[in-house]
């Protein structure tokens, strides 16, 4: 017998359903991150750089931090989701 993916993979309801849930909250788990850490990469630059304040470079590392986190797993993500949108 060959060991195929599909002989392992099997979907239920649930799982379409779980795929379907991830397809229409794409939006949010890739904008909403870059919304924030646009923020505050605006926010340190116009208090911490601008007024020169040091108290904001904080807020440029978090940001910093959430944007590469950000488009380190949502590349992925939507290769994942394109692929299986072109496969079904």
């Amino acid at each position: 017998m060959k060991n195929t993916a599909k002989g392992y993979i099997k979907f239920d309801k649930n799982d379409i359903k779980a795929i379907r849930l991830e397809i229409l909250l794409t939006p949010l788990i890739v904008i909403f991150p870059l919304l924030v850490s646009g923020y505050l990469i605006y926010d340190w630059f116009t208090r911490g750089l601008l007024m020169n304040i040091s108290q904001y470079n904080g807020e440029l590392i978090i940001a910093l931090i959430i944007l590469i986190g950000n488009i380190l797993f949502d590349v992925p993500f939507i290769k994942a989701l394109v692929h299986y949108n072109t496969k079904t």
